[in-house]
């Protein structure tokens, strides 16, 4: 069994999905509605309701586009469907999956050794700093599955 070999894959739900795009789509229309209402009355009001309308549609589109793919577990990281390492198992110091565990909706948080420099994929995963939250638009099942098989390949490393 090679150390570049998938073990597990975690990605979105079509219908969770769905919904987080609809709910920012939404919000973005709401914000242009408002906007469109009120920028005859206080234009600088309209002007950052059309901004703010804006912002929500590019969130849809970027949650849309970020979990069509998933995230990959091998033997030796957590990477995105399209490679880009999110965690190196040996980078990993703990896997949080508590109630009051500052991650992810359906998902779990991990603890680095190291500094990552930021990244976001809406939906799937973020990183900032020493921590990386997974999940979001995830099924919680398979999310505490995969923090569970990265427990068992930590303990395997140390």
């Amino acid at each position: 069994m090679s150390n570049d070999e998938v073990l597990m894959v975690l990605t979105a739900s079509i219908g969770r999905r769905i919904l987080a795009v609809m709910g920012m789509g939404i919000l973005g229309a709401v914000c242009f509605g408002l906007g469109s209402e009120s920028f005859s009355q206080v234009p600088a009001t309209g002007v950052l309701l059309f901004a703010l309308g804006g912002l929500g549609f590019w969130c849809a589109w970027k949650i849309w586009v970020a979990t069509e793919g998933g995230i990959e577990l091998t033997r030796d990281a957590l990477r995105d469907a399209d490679g880009q390492t999110i965690a190196r198992i040996d980078d990993i110091v703990a896997v949080e999956r508590g109630l009051f565990a500052f991650k992810p909706s359906n998902g779990f948080l991990l603890r680095l050794k190291s500094k990552e420099s930021r990244s976001w994929k809406p939906g799937l995963w973020w990183r900032v700093s020493g921590r990386v939250g997974v999940g979001g638009v995830t099924s919680s099942g398979a999310a505490r599955a995969m923090a569970e098989a990265i427990e068992a390949l930590r303990a395997k490393a140390i």
